[in-house]
């Protein structure tokens, strides 16, 4: 393609030859100086980009260079030699998992599916809860009520989860001979729900009760902290939408219908994109903590097992190999997530 002088100069009447195109000319300027005026940024806002320096050692130390470990993932694990020194195994370990016929193999895909089934349904139950706790917040008038509200249901977030699930084992704790069944298990079975000789034995030791406990405390701790995010978004929304709706005569429940919800919905968008990315990333704190080999079948997750073979293990390369799995299809779950999210609505995280 041949370019013409008219393409990057235009023609002067009064002169009657051509000049450079103003536009052109800043552009340029700006092109040449770029780095220069980058520069001049960076040195006028010095403290703020002093405040990322921590920021960017935890990520390097935390979040990159653990990545050259994950060469274990297709080594012969040898824990005298350096991962880079030792020999190639190419995909065994995946196809070990994957495709084997031994109890790893089983126990993998048990453990694949009770992370998919815990975090699906902390993704049913655990993800509208912020919302409506946000909803309820937006309906007190009162700002010491409101506070207090807010405080009493961000506080469980704060807690260590050793602490938290100290809580919920004192709660639901099996019966013996010095002192009697969890708060929680005796009136389960004032209820009728359980069975005393359920409530005798344990709930953390029925598999059956295992994923309810979960879920429920997850709630419980996360539900007021998360509620933080979609709280903002609703008292960003113009009081002129309520004062509209109430002309056109909307109750209170209309207008959480017609006004709130439709104002938050890129947040709750955005949000729901993230909590899909991290479906398969089930914390491996809080299940180690509450699980217990009566209750592998439903408890064990992808985290815990590659911490059983792993790290209490020497299968570290097998370990590696089912943590890089399962953080790949968490990529591709937020991949997939945003590209649906952005073809149905203009709302995406890029």
């Amino acid at each position: 393609m041949q370019l013409n002088a008219a393409d990057y100069l235009i023609f002067d009447e009064e002169s009657g030859t051509y000049i450079e195109n103003p536009e052109q000319v800043v552009r340029d300027d700006v092109e040449k100086h770029h780095w220069l005026n980058v520069l001049k940024t960076v040195l006028k806002d010095w403290r703020l980009y002093l405040m990322l320096v921590p920021m960017l050692l935890v990520f390097l130390l935390w979040r990159y260079f653990p990545m050259y470990e994950l060469l274990g993932c297709f080594k012969v694990t040898d824990d005298v030699k350096p991962v880079a020194e030792q020999f190639y195994s190419g995909f065994s370990y995946f196809k070990q998992l994957l495709v084997g016929t031994g109890t790893l193999t089983t126990e993998f895909w048990r453990a694949f599916r009770n992370t998919f089934l815990l975090s699906f349904y902390g993704l049913c139950f655990g993800f509208p809860m912020p919302i409506i706790i946000a909803l309820f917040f937006n309906e007190i008038r009162s700002n010491i009520l409101r506070s207090t509200y807010q405080v009493m249901t961000y506080l469980p977030k704060f807690m260590s989860t050793v602490v938290m699930t100290s809580l919920v084992m004192m709660l639901v704790k099996q019966g013996s001979l010095t002192s009697g069944t969890g708060i929680l298990s005796q009136l389960l079975v004032q209820l009728g729900a359980i069975s005393e000789e359920t409530a005798y034995a344990g709930l953390m030791n029925d598999p059956s009760f295992f994923r309810a406990i979960y879920q429920i405390s997850g709630i419980w701790e996360g539900a007021g902290y998360d509620s933080i995010v979609f709280f903002a978004a609703i008292i960003a929304i113009s009081p002129t939408s309520y004062e509209a709706a109430q002309i056109d005569g909307a109750g209170k429940m209309s207008q959480m219908r017609y006004v709130v919800l439709p104002c938050i919905l890129s947040t709750i968008v955005i949000m729901l994109i993230t909590r899909i990315g991290s479906l398969l990333n089930i914390g491996y704190e809080k299940v180690l903590l509450l699980y217990n080999p009566n209750t592998y079948v439903t408890a064990d997750v992808v985290s815990t097992f590659a911490n059983r073979y792993g790290i209490a293990g020497t299968m570290k390369g097998l370990a590696s190999a089912a943590e890089m799995m399962n953080n790949v299809i968490g990529m591709l779950l937020v991949i997939g997530a945003n590209t649906i999210s952005r073809k149905a609505s203009d709302v995406s995280l890029y």
